[in-house]
């Protein structure tokens, strides 16, 4: 793949427009007035979406995550207290696309209303396994599906609190621009390689958006988090894809173990490149405080594994 390729593919991307939204619920939300606190609540199902609508929300809003840095969002179960964060808040914001199958139960006795923050984006189809036809839901790790993500946290934002929706309005401007630029400088990492990265091999299949935003073919060991455990049948066939393909380095996501993708490493000769962010920041005093700092994290993993081979 030629580095021209890359930048198209990119500046495509980046420049499409964004379609904002929300989730029916948030549209029948009943705003603030302004005798009430002007801090609103937000609930935010797990610490990506946390940091982005925090970043969106600035001093006007608290937003806290039901999951916490490190866990894993699939098949996640709801605590009683849980519940009790969910009825205090003024909102719920969830990322959608099925990742979230447990919420639905979880806020039905509960009136807070819920936005959904990949309104909008065309998700990507799952192509293997049990999960083959339904949407691969983790459309935040493309930087340009990360805008819609920030101005559809302003538009959920705008409708509880309408008195500070220019703030909400001008947060996610900026914000959004953080993040092109962060996509930007994958495009100049992915320039400075003498050999290009045309595969990605993960444990889950959590890269599709971003190998389509870079030109790259996915493998994956499984599709979907929920599943935990690989099989000998995916193991297989992920060496054979390194094997055939002559990819470098593979790679695995902090919230699963990463012994099977071990063992496709030293079967198929390639390195393992690292460990990737997906469902979860880490600690502050981690390497992946913030979505930003995650964006910014798997570029550059990617990008320097096996860079002098």
């Amino acid at each position: 793949m030629k580095t021209t390729k890359i930048v198209c593919l990119m500046a495509a991307l980046f420049a499409s427009s964004l379609v904002l939204g929300c989730s029916e619920s948030s549209e029948n939300a009943h705003p603030k007035t302004p005798e009430e606190d002007p801090k609103i609540t937000v609930l935010a199902t797990f610490t990506v979406l946390q940091d982005i609508t925090q970043n969106v929300a600035g001093d006007h809003a608290e937003v806290i995550s039901l999951i916490k840095q490190g866990a894993e969002i699939h098949g996640y179960e709801p605590t009683p207290g849980d519940i009790q964060r969910a009825k205090e808040a003024d909102l719920i914001v969830e990322n959608g696309l099925g990742l979230e199958i447990w919420l639905n139960k979880f806020t039905a006795d509960i009136d807070v209303p819920t936005a959904t923050l990949s309104q909008g984006i065309e998700p990507i189809n799952i192509a293997s396994d049990a999960y083959k036809g339904k949407p691969n839901p983790h459309a935040w790790m493309s930087p340009a599906h990360a805008e819609t993500y920030a101005y559809n946290a302003a538009h959920a934002l705008s409708r509880i609190d309408p008195n500070n929706s220019a703030a909400y309005q001008r947060n996610a401007r900026d914000y959004a621009t953080r993040i092109r630029a962060a996509g930007e400088h994958a495009v100049q990492q992915l320039q400075q390689r003498t050999t290009p990265i045309t595969h990605l091999v993960t444990c889950e299949g959590a890269f599709s958006y971003l190998a389509h935003d870079l030109g790259m073919h996915e493998h994956y060991l499984w599709p979907v988090n929920a599943e935990r455990q690989s099989t000998p049948k995916q193991v297989a066939a992920a060496i054979t894809a390194v094997r055939d393909n002559n990819i470098e380095a593979v790679f695995c996501e902090s919230t699963v173990s990463p012994s099977s993708m071990y063992v496709v490493a030293d079967e198929s000769g390639a390195t393992f490149g690292g460990t990737l962010y997906v469902d979860s920041l880490s600690s502050t005093d981690g390497p992946v405080p913030t979505f930003l700092s995650l964006m910014k994290h798997n570029l550059a993993t990617i990008t320097q594994a096996g860079k002098n081979t």
